[in-house]
C-alpha cells in the first residue's frame, strides 16, 4: 500500500506543477516528454521486473526499483540547477525514474496476487485502488501548495521518507521459497523494445520540430526495432514481452483493454493542469482539484467495483465502466474555456468512475487466469499494456499540442512559457493571453476527441470478454509467499 501511494502521489503531484516547471525551466516543446520518457522507461522496465521476479523473487525486484526510484526522484528536483539544460536533464532523470517506477504497482499488485486466495484478491486490491484516494487528496493539493509557497522541486522529494518506509517494511516482512535455477534475462528483447516505442513516439511527438531526413530516420529505426523484437521475443527462453500469453484469449483482451484506458488516462490527465491555468485562466489550485476529483473517484469505484464482480460478473463491471468513461469524454470534449468548473468536476468525476470499474476488470480477469508462477509476468503484462497505452496517450496528445499551437500561434513559445508561470503571467497583454488560451483550448479539444474514441474502443474490448467470467479459485493456486512473523 505505501508502494502504491507512492505511485500515486507522484502522477498526480507532478503533473499539478508541471506548468509551473515548465514555465520556470522553458523548452515546452518537451512537455510531455517528462511524462513520455518516464512512462516510456516505466513500459520497458514493467515486464522486465515480472519476469525478474518470478526468477529470484517478489522481494528483491521491489527494493531495487524502489531504491532507483528514489534516487531518480532526487536527481529531478535538483534540475533547476542546470540552467538551460533543466529541461533537457529533468526527461532524462525521469527516464530514469521511470526504470525505477516499473517495479513499483507491479510488484506491489503481485505480492497481493500472491497472499490472498482468488475469493479475497478483488477485495485487497480494492484497498490498494483506495489508496489512490488518499494519494488524490494529498498529491494535488500538496502540489498547488509546494508550487505556491516552497519550491516545487519538493513535488519530488516527498517521495523519500515514503520509500525508504516502504523498503524497510518489506524487507523485513516478506518471506519467500524460491526454486533456484538457471535464468536467460532477454536484454536483447529489452533494448529493442526501448529502441521500438522509444523511436516511433519520438518521431510523433518531435515532429515540427525535425528534419524530413531525421524524423524518417527515427521512425525507420523504431519500426525495424519493432519487428526485431518480435523475432527475438519468438526465440527468446524466457521472453520480456510476453507474445506467448496474449496468445489467451482473456489475456489479450485484458492487454488490449490496458492499453485504451491507459491511453484515455494520459490524454485527460497529462493536460487537463494546462487547460485550467491557460485556457481557462485558473489557478493551479483548480487544476489540482480536478485531478483529485479523478482519482479519488477512481478509488471509490474500484472499492464498489470489487464488491459488485463478487455478485455479477467481470464484464458487467466493465460494461459500467465503460459508459462511465464515455459520458466524462463526452463532458470533456463540450468543454469550452468560458465553461463552469462544476462542469469539469463532472467530466473528471465520470472518468475517474470509469476508470476504477475498467481497470479492476482487467487486471483482476488476467490475474485470475493464470497459476503462481505466470503471476508476476501476466500482472506486469497488464501493467506493461496500461503503461504502454499511457505513454502513446501522452505523446499522441504532446503532439496534438505542440501542433494546434504552432499552427495558430507561429513561434509563441516563450509568451506561452511566461503564461504559465504564475509570476510572469502579467507580462503578457491581454490580447495575447486570450490568444494563447484559445490555441491550447482547441488543441486540447482535439486531445478530448481522441479520448472519447479510446473510451468507446474500451466498450467494444470489454463486450469481448465472457459473459460469466467471474472468481474461480483455483485448486493448484499455491503462492508459496507469505507476509509477517
Amino acid at each position: 500500500m505505501m508502494a502504491i501511494f507512492m505511485s500515486a502521489v507522484e502522477a498526480t503531484i507532478v503533473a499539478t506543477a508541471m506548468p509551473t516547471i515548465v514555465g520556470q525551466l522553458g523548452a515546452f516543446h518537451l512537455f510531455s516528454w517528462v511524462f513520455a520518457a518516464y512512462l516510456l522507461a516505466q513500459a520497458v522496465s514493467t515486464p522486465i521486473y515480472g519476469r525478474l521476479a518470478d526468477l529470484y523473487g517478489r522481494k528483491q525486484m521491489f527494493i531495487s526499483g524502489s531504491a532507483i526510484f528514489l534516487l531518480a526522484s532526487t536527481a529531478c528536483g535538483f534540475t533547476w540547477a542546470f540552467g538551460e539544460w533543466g529541461m533537457v536533464s529533468l526527461v532524462l532523470f525521469r527516464t530514469i525514474q521511470g526504470f525505477g517506477a516499473g517495479s513499483l504497482q507491479s510488484m506491489a499488485t503481485t505480492i497481493v496476487g500472491d497472499i490472498y486466495p482468488p475469493t479475497d484478491r478483488a477485495r485487497v486490491q480494492g484497498w490498494l485502488s483506495g489508496v489512490w484516494g488518499l494519494a488524490a487528496l494529498a498529491g494535488p493539493v500538496l502540489g498547488a501548495f509546494i508550487v505556491q509557497h516552497v519550491h516545487w522541486a519538493f513535488v519530488f522529494w516527498i517521495n523519500l521518507p515514503i520509500g525508504i518506509a516502504a523498503i524497510l517494511i518489506m524487507a523485513s516482512s516478506l518471506y519467500e521459497r524460491i526454486e533456484l535455477r538457471s535464468h536467460h534475462v532477454d536484454v536483447a528483447g529489452s533494448i529493442l523494445l526501448m529502441l521500438g516505442v522509444g523511436g516511433v513516439l519520438m518521431t510523433v511527438v518531435q515532429a515540427q520540430n525535425l528534419s524530413v531526413p531525421l524524423a524518417a530516420s527515427l521512425f525507420g529505426v523504431g519500426i525495424v526495432a519493432l519487428l526485431l523484437l518480435i523475432v527475438q521475443e519468438r526465440r527468446a527462453k524466457e521472453p520480456i514481452v510476453p507474445f506467448q500469453l496474449w496468445r489467451q484469449r482473456i489475456m489479450a483482451e485484458c492487454s488490449a483493454g490496458g492499453l485504451t484506458i491507459g491511453a484515455l488516462l494520459m490524454c485527460v490527465v497529462a493536460f487537463l493542469p494546462t487547460y485550467v491555468q491557460a485556457a481557462m485562466g485558473r489557478s493551479v489550485t483548480f487544476g489540482g482539484t480536478a485531478l483529485a476529483i479523478q482519482s479519488v473517484s477512481w478509488s471509490i469505484s474500484a472499492i464498489i467495483a470489487a464488491r459488485l464482480m463478487g455478485l455479477t460478473s467481470y464484464r458487467t463491471a466493465g460494461l459500467i465502466g465503460s459508459a462511465m468513461l464515455i459520458s466524462g469524454t463526452a463532458l470533456l470534449i463540450t468543454l469550452d474555456r468560458d465553461s463552469a468548473f462544476m462542469r469539469l468536476g463532472a467530466a473528471t468525476l465520470l472518468v475517474g468512475f470509469g476508470m476504477g470499474f475498467c481497470n479492476q476488470t482487467f487486471l483482476l480477469s488476467m490475474q485470475g487466469s493464470v497459476h503462481w508462477n505466470q503471476r508476476g509476468v501476466a500482472t506486469a503484462s497488464f501493467l506493461f499494456a496500461r503503461t504502454i497505452g499511457q505513454t502513446i496517450g501522452a505523446a499522441i496528445g504532446g503532439a496534438m499540442l505542440n501542433f494546434g499551437l504552432t499552427r495558430q500561434v507561429p513561434g509563441a513559445s516563450d509568451a506561452l512559457e511566461r503564461l504559465l508561470d504564475p509570476g510572469r503571467r502579467d507580462e503578457l497583454g491581454a490580447n495575447m493571453v486570450a490568444r494563447l488560451g484559445s490555441a491550447i483550448a482547441g488543441a486540447l479539444h482535439e486531445v478530448y476527441i481522441v479520448s472519447g474514441l479510446l473510451a468507446v474502443a474500451t466498450l467494444v474490448i470489454v463486450l469481448l470478454l465472457p459473459a460469466r467470467l467471474s472468481y474461480a479459485p483455483q485448486a493448484s493456486d499455491q503462492s508459496g509467499t507469505k507476509a509477517g512473523k
